[in-house]
C-alpha cells in the first residue's frame, strides 16, 4: 500500500514569535483520517478556530500550537484554514490547472 502525502508551504503575513524564534513560513501536510479524530469535518471546512487549533499541531511543520493559533493574525489563520480545506476536496472535484476549467462546483 502506498500513501502519497501532499504538502503545501504557506508564508505568513504576520510572523509568529515564540521566545527568540520567529516563524515566517509553515508547511502543512494533508491530514490522514486518524489526525481528524475528535473533529467535525464540517467545523474544519468552516474554519472553526477550535477545530483548526486542534488540527494544526498535528499537521504543521514547525508545529503550530494552540497558543500560537490563539495569537495568530486572522488573515494567516484564514490562509491556513483554506489550505487545509483544499486538502479535503476529492481530486475529481478539484480544478485541474492544465485544463480550461477555472472552478469546481460542489452540490449537495
Amino acid at each position: 500500500m502506498t500513501i502519497t502525502i501532499s504538502q503545501k508551504k504557506i508564508t505568513l503575513d504576520t510572523p509568529i514569535k515564540r521566545g527568540s524564534d520567529t516563524i515566517t513560513e509553515v508547511a502543512l501536510r494533508k491530514p490522514l483520517a486518524g489526525e481528524l479524530r475528535g473533529l467535525s469535518l464540517t467545523d474544519v471546512l468552516n474554519m472553526d478556530v477550535n477545530a483548526l487549533s486542534t488540527l494544526l499541531p498535528r499537521i504543521s511543520t514547525p508545529i503550530i500550537t494552540k497558543d500560537d493559533v490563539r495569537g495568530m493574525d486572522p488573515a494567516d489563520l484564514v490562509q491556513l484554514g483554506g489550505e487545509i480545506a483544499s486538502f479535503l476536496v476529492p481530486r475529481k472535484l478539484q480544478t485541474d490547472p492544465e485544463s480550461n476549467a477555472s472552478e469546481a462546483t460542489l452540490t449537495a
